[in-house]
């Protein structure tokens, strides 16, 4: 085995001196590639998974216990309650097409198209749900339950919906027409309009369904950041070792990655060292404390989690 000379306090020469053509034509495809994000393909899976988990969750857990926690959807359980003649599909129908020919008349096409789409499929996919699954009554006999998943499939759907930069649709539109044509508060405008959805089914279910509608209302906004945080979370590891120019060509030319080699001095032994820091995904943080540890069982890493990323090798916008 190749005995590693330990850092003495040279510095470091670049990776790049290194690297061949190929290698760094290959490194620039893979940085250009991670920052494009989604192709069009996995842009559009990912964007109909989430209204499935949506559109699900409406079918399943909420029309049954008339759980209305705002939105397109918590008008249609609420109408489907005043007209029982007609479905909540209906009602989805009606609402978001109404909401789809505003977004025309009032913004720019291209800005509406995919909210357009995604609140055109999420009727179609609600539809589609109360065809399969004819339910009129909870499918678990416990409203706790139900409310967990009435909140949680919905959250992850939009979170997913959200990363994407897409959106699901219904009141996003209004949401966009408001902030465009008006100067009111779109946040608290639309949070309003959630509140009277949730009275209208406190004085129709009853205070119990009432209470559980503002409960479950609260925790969607929640569950929703929490999801997104969750999805875009990135690692940002901090190295310092004996061998960090193994480290650095490691980082560079195993996991595809850069770093920022800094210079420092040790409070105690008062040696000069060198510090590492990069960005990574969590496996690839995971990778890389393997590695360092391999080489190096005293090495100092420090590996912070960080919600969002910007910049080259990462999505700019999510």
């Amino acid at each position: 085995m190749e005995e590693k000379t330990a850092y003495e306090g040279d510095p470091l020469s670049p990776i790049c001196e290194d690297q061949t053509d190929e290698e760094g034509r290959r490194a620039d495809e893979v940085s250009e590639r991670r920052t494009a994000g989604y192709g069009k393909l996995p842009f559009f899976g990912m964007l109909n998974l989430g209204l499935v988990l949506t559109a699900f969750a409406i079918v399943v857990f909420k029309t049954p216990n008339h759980l209305a926690f705002g939105g397109t959807s918590g008008v249609a359980v609420v109408l489907s309650t005043l007209f029982p003649q007609l479905p909540v599909s209906a009602f989805m129908w009606v609402l978001n097409l109404a909401l789809v020919a505003l977004g025309f008349v009032f913004l720019d096409r291209r800005a509406v198209l995919w909210s357009a789409f995604a609140s055109i499929a999420l009727s179609a996919y609600v539809s589609l749900f109360e065809w399969l699954i004819p339910i009129q009554s909870s499918v678990t006999g416990d409203l706790a339950l139900d409310v967990c998943f009435a909140v949680l499939l919905p959250a992850l759907g939009s979170a997913l919906v959200f990363d994407i930069g897409a959106s699901t649709g219904g009141t996003d539109i209004l949401a966009m027409i408001l902030r465009r044509r008006t100067d009111i508060e779109i946040g608290k405008a639309l949070f309003a309009v959630d509140i009277a959805i949730v009275c209208a089914a406190a004085v129709l279910y009853g205070p119990r369904t009432g209470l559980w509608c503002i409960l479950g209302l609260v925790a969607k906004t929640f569950v929703v950041d929490i999801a997104i945080e969750s999805i875009r979370q990135r690692k940002v590891c901090q190295i310092i070792c004996r061998y960090p120019h193994d480290v650095e060509e490691f980082i560079v030319r195993t996991l595809g990655r850069t770093a920022t080699v800094m210079t420092g001095w040790g409070a105690y032994s008062g040696k000069k060292v060198i510090i590492l820091n990069t960005v990574l995904t969590r496996r690839e943080a995971m990778e890389l404390r393997l590695y360092v540890r391999s080489i190096d069982p005293g090495a100092f890493i420090t590996i912070t989690s960080s919600s969002e990323i910007i910049g080259r090798g990462f999505r700019g916008v999510n």
